[in-house]
């Protein structure tokens, strides 16, 4: 269990965390000559065997305690300290009572969802019992609403010792009762709030397991680049795995302290993120004098992290005090959010704290964000588990549900590949691609069909191409369409050769054969079979149409035995770099430079390889030829 304390300044945080553990919290000489928390400090308590526990649940092996400053300038560090916290100590001074950070403190815990807590009013030799009860009813009323509304309230006073050991039975019988956090499914996600070098251990960061498990071995991912654990220490013990909802140190190989910097994300590589746009469910406090509205900056305090970002509200213009509401954050710098993560919104000028609330999706949307479609999908990220999330936005996915991105938005353990598709969107998108095909029948019926590529751009152009090619398989094996080469048709749509054309296709036969991968020209075929040109034409044209041949550049045809042998090379010669040069191509198939392109070219346009730039990178899902490669 992680404890956080919380209070105003000098109100005795540091000095009752020494009382109940034995280490002074403030490690800094400038901590020690000023008297007053700076930095996060930690210390550590074991528990001891207790009863009380349920059924199969150990006690946890020890307590760890963030001290936190009370100083109203570092409440930025304090939030670093707080959003990984299981239990909240809030700290309120016999002699002062509840002062400005008192009441920030509290506004913090609350609204990062710390619902576990123990009011401890320090200073307790200094005030007479009647002040003690005073201050506890004040206290009591101040709860009101927080979630910690039913939190004990204690009078300890850690120079005499008193209330000291009942506060720490306290936090014994709790840790107890807690359940853990939860592990199994999700990757690890640590918040570093710190970073140093050590003599011959090298970086070493710390912060809170918020999920997952870490290993000593294991290859992590932080501000962009892959770190091996070298070591690692949980609640101060050097272990060999840490679990989600412990203090963790850990020692990596391969990367530097400067790229660690706090807010920074140790993280399982197929989980790691970045975003700039986030999509949250918000609260204002109700504190606040007024309403939030579109157009605010904030500074936003993520896990360790704090930026600055602009609030635009999906669910109207404002939030009222008191009110939660569905909201866009604009970030200004990028940060690193998981769906369910907990962040809290400060004003901009960093002088009180205004709102906080979970993140709904992480992947929000730059335009289209205030539609009821979108606003569905915010409902279906609100689903309180995995499994109704997945099934809510998948029936909702018109277009696909991409697993890949849906699994990196939750942090699950296991990456997912692919796309999935509703059932009703699946029967809606067949419906219409059969109808769409019916129609090109019957104003084309002498051409085979259109060809995938033109087919998406007709029926779903949104759609993702990984998912259009799936889609079009299945049917295709299901015997609702025909593919045929690059072309798709109904089963019963047919282009029929006339006899002079059929004859026309017997000639041509073994010169293309003979012309390989240079190709034939319609005039020459025309010429050598003692055919008109014009019938030529249109002959390899329906041809083409029907994937018995290939049109490499207008009235260049190469046949289909030559082309899926190409398309062997190309796979070929893509490997692991997932690319084919021209260079490379041309080499391998001793053709010139411009034919080599051209034919690159043709295989971008049929779908077997994708131009970025002045890459043509192979789909590695893409089923073109590859029957007859293998």
């Amino acid at each position: 269990m992680i404890i956080g304390t919380a209070g105003h300044i000098d109100h005795g945080k540091t000095t009752l965390v020494r009382a109940l553990t034995g280490v002074d919290t403030d490690r800094l000489p400038e901590e020690k000559a000023r008297g007053i928390s700076i930095e996060l400090g930690y210390a550590y308590l074991d528990v001891p065997p207790g009863s009380g526990l349920p059924a199969g649940q150990s006690a946890p092996e020890r307590l760890g305690f963030i001290d936190v400053p009370g100083h109203e300038k570092l409440v930025h560090t304090m939030l670093a300290g707080a959003s990984g916290i299981d239990f909240a100590l809030l700290l309120v001074a016999a002699d002062d009572g509840v002062m400005p950070q008192t009441r920030e403190h509290l506004a913090v815990l609350s609204l990062l969802g710390v619902t576990q807590g123990i009011v401890a009013i320090t200073k307790a030799d200094r005030a007479e019992p009647a002040r003690i009860a005073a201050l506890t009813e004040d206290i009591r009323a101040l709860l009101v609403g927080t979630g910690l509304d039913d939190a004990p309230v204690v009078a300890v006073s850690a120079p005499t010792g008193q209330g000291v050991a009942e506060l720490r039975e306290r936090l014994f019988n709790t840790a107890r009762r807690l359940p853990s956090r939860h592990v199994h499914g999700l990757a690890p996600r640590l918040a570093v709030d710190r970073a140093f070098t050590l003599d011959g251990v090298g970086t070493v960061v710390t912060g809170t397991l918020h999920a997952g498990e870490i290993a000593v071995g294991d290859e992590l991912q932080l501000s962009g680049s892959r770190a091996r654990v070298r070591s690692l220490h949980a609640q101060n013990r050097s272990v060999e795995r840490a679990h989600a909802g412990q203090r963790c140190a850990v020692a990596l190989a391969g990367i530097e302290k400067q790229q660690a910097p706090r807010g920074a994300w140790l993280t399982a590589p197929h989980v790691a993120l970045t975003t700039e746009r986030l999509d949250a469910q918000l609260r204002l406090w109700p504190g606040e004098a007024r309403p939030l509205r579109s157009g605010a900056r904030v500074h936003l305090h993520l896990g360790a992290q704090d930026v600055m970002a602009s609030v635009a509200v999906l669910d109207g213009d404002l939030i009222e005090p008191g009110a939660s509401a569905r909201v866009q954050l604009v970030c200004h710098a990028p940060v690193g959010a998981w769906r369910g993560d907990r962040l809290v919104l400060r004003d901009a000028g960093a002088t009180r704290t205004l709102a906080g609330g979970s993140v709904l999706d992480p992947f929000a949307p730059t335009r289209y964000r205030r539609t009821l479609e979108r606003l569905s999908e915010l409902d279906a990220c609100s689903q309180p588990t995995l499994a109704r999330r997945r099934e809510r936005l998948l029936t909702l996915s018109a277009l696909g549900l991409d697993l890949a991105r849906f699994a990196q938005a939750e942090g699950l353990a296991e990456p997912l590949q692919g796309w999935a598709l509703g059932e009703d969107a699946g029967a809606a998108l067949t419906t219409c691609l059969c109808g769409m095909l019916a129609d090109y029948h019957a104003k084309s019926p002498d051409e085979l069909g259109p060809d995938a590529a033109r087919l998406r751009r007709l029926v779903a152009p949104r759609m993702a191409e990984a998912l259009w090619r799936d889609v079009l398989a299945e049917l295709r094996d299901g015997g609702r369409i025909a593919v045929r080469g690059a072309f798709v048709h109904l089963p019963e749509h047919g282009v029929r050769l006339s006899a002079a054309e059929q004859r026309i296709a017997q000639k041509v036969a073994p010169k293309l054969a003979m012309a390989g991968a240079e190709g034939a020209w319609a005039r020459d075929l025309a010429k050598d079979c003692g055919e008109p040109e014009a019938l030529m034409r249109t002959t390899l044209a329906r041809l083409a149409q029907q994937g018995e041949l290939h049109q490499v550049v207008k009235d260049l045809y190469v046949d289909t035995a030559t082309m899926t042998r190409l398309a062997a090379t190309v796979r070929r010669l893509a490997g692991e770099a997932g690319h084919v040069a021209a260079a490379a191509f041309r080499d391998a198939t001793g053709l010139g430079r411009k034919r080599a392109i051209q034919l690159l070219e043709h295989f971008d346009r049929v779908g077997l390889l994708r131009r970025v730039g002045d890459e043509h990178r192979l789909r590695a899902d893409s089923t073109l030829f590859a029957a007859a490669d293998q």
